[in-house]
């Protein structure tokens, strides 16, 4: 292969391949001259000094030579240095100690070298190529992209966007959906990395970007402006949370993306392959808008701690298991749309725990029960707790904001910590004193969800009221039986009749 093979015609190459390949002209016109000068310098030796560059006129690539200008008598390696007569004649202002550049042939530089040439040139092409990719779909980032699905690797599905592919891996896909060759893929660019093998595009359809995306093209409030989506959690292909507000108050923010008969939020639900969607309104209070994200469910009250981000969210025993949802799913979910960690517990569980905490609080000396319930609502549970407090914490307590009182109070549980850590016992509870003293703890009732426990707690109360009922019988027969045969019969006397009734008596009881 010869090398005038190559690069004859450039010009016409080169405006081609930045065409075809949509390459700037001087990124080919830079791949082209690296390759020539790779070429010469495996040809020649790297130690000669070789230049090239592209002629625009001629549309050719030219090698050059530079030499040292040396003294004839000391001229002696040809390869790096010029007799000071022979630089005269290429150039008559050439002086001692110049260099001088001298053309060379390129048809010299063989097969080998010229398919060196070729190689560095394609590659450098294809370098330029994935880099115009990669900039085009790294500014692409965030936007709803479609192809269409080409093969399977290692479970992620390999989606043909065009100019390039694009992989939808297995933890971003929806459970339970199945593609086949040739289906088209809808998904969200959430990722564009520069690899080794070029740009590697991540599409998303479990994103919850993808679902806030998918509104904005079904709902013309959310593309406007007018309809916020405040944040959205999902769990792919099952259920969905979507908080919404409005910045114009004559819109229904929730209403704008249901649509009417449901028919805007139906068409996501169908993209989604079935999954549930709660549209829910966004509140800048954290509280409502925690409650907002658990309906249905009521809620009873919230207990809410700012400093670690918790929520304590007490409902109705009937409410309990709706607002856990199905394995959890329902607060999972609104914790991760409000971002609060959400704690559950019913009515029940939550006064069993004020009681427990309100005892405890009365172990310090002096305490009433009406001061410990203020101690309790200011957020301390114990009387390690107010121990390990600050004067500052603990003078926010109604009653203790006197500097001097906060400090007694923390003497006092100081002292309680103490006393049972240097004695080695344990704390009492109002479990365990209730335990001693004979009586039982009120479980909290079954919810209502819970059908099986209803049916056992219905069952008892039936046999214990028939149990009953078999005892009154039984008692009102026995006093009827003794009332008949208080009379005497045929001038018998009473002594004599109440003996015969008891002897019937004691007969039927025998038997």
């Amino acid at each position: 292969m010869a090398v005038e093979s190559i690069f004859s015609n450039l010009s016409k190459v080169i405006e081609m391949v930045g065409k075809d390949k949509g390459i700037d002209k001087q990124i080919v016109v830079d791949a082209v001259v690296q390759g020539m000068l790779v070429a010469a310098r495996k040809k020649y030796g790297t130690y000669r000094e070789i230049e090239a560059s592209y002629n625009d006129e001629s549309g050719e690539v030219e090698l050059f030579e530079f030499k040292e200008v040396v003294k004839d008598e000391d001229f002696i390696d040809e390869d790096v240095e010029i007799k000071h007569t022979e630089a005269l004649e290429l150039d008559p202002e050439a002086q001692l100690d110049d260099s001088i550049g001298v053309k060379m042939e390129t048809g010299d530089l063989g097969r080998i070298a010229a398919q060196t040439a070729k190689q560095i040139i394609t590659q450098k092409v294809r370098d330029a190529e994935r880099d115009i990719i990669f900039n085009e779909f790294d500014q692409r980032k965030g936007e709803v992209v479609s192809g269409i699905a080409r093969r399977v690797e290692r479970g992620a599905i390999v989606v043909d966007m065009g100019r390039t592919e694009a992989y939808l891996p297995p933890r971003e896909q929806i459970p339970g959906e199945v593609y086949k060759p040739g289906d088209r893929i809808q998904g969200y660019i959430s990722d564009v990395r520069q690899t080794t093998r070029g740009p590697q595009i991540i599409m998303s359809r479990a994103d919850s970007r993808y679902l806030i995306k998918l509104f904005e093209s079904e709902v013309p409030e959310v593309y406007d402006g007018i309809v916020e989506i405040v944040n959205a959690a999902r769990e792919p292909g099952q259920r969905a949370k979507v908080a919404v507000m409005s910045k114009d108050p004559s819109v229904d923010p929730v209403g704008a993306c249901v649509g009417m008969k449901g028919s805007r939020v139906q068409t996501i639900v169908q993209e989604l392959r079935g999954e549930k969607i709660d549209i829910i309104m966004f509140s800048e209070d954290p509280t409502r808008f925690v409650t907002n994200a658990l309906a249905p469910a009521e809620i009873s009250k919230i207990f809410v701690d700012d400093e670690n981000g918790e929520m304590e969210v007490v409902v109705p025993d009937s409410q309990l298991s709706l607002a856990i949802g199905k394995r959890g799913q329902n607060v999972r979910l609104a914790a991760k749309l409000c971002q609060w960690r959400i704690d559950i517990s019913s009515e029940s569980d939550s006064a069993t725990k004020t009681a427990e905490a309100i005892f405890n609080l009365m172990l310090i000396p002096n305490m009433t029960e009406t001061m410990a319930q203020n101690i309790f609502q200011s957020g301390f549970a114990s009387f390690s707790e107010i121990a390990e407090s600050a004067p500052a914490e603990v003078m926010l307590i109604p009653g203790y904001g006197d500097e001097a009182k906060a400090s007694e109070l923390i003497k006092l549980a100081e002292g309680l910590v103490e006393e049972y850590a240097a004695d080695d016992k344990e704390i009492p509870t109002m479990a365990a004193k209730l335990m001693k003293e004979g009586k039982t703890i009120a479980t909290p009732s079954a919810p209502e969800g819970n059908s099986k426990q209803q049916a056992d707690q219905r069952l008892k109360e039936e046999l214990a009221q028939l149990e009953t009922a078999e005892a009154e019988s039984a008692e009102a027969e026995s006093e009827e039986a003794v009332v008949t045969n208080d009379d005497p019969v045929d001038g018998e006397s009473d002594e004599t009749a109440v003996a015969e009734a008891d002897e019937e008596s004691s007969s039927k009881a025998d038997a």
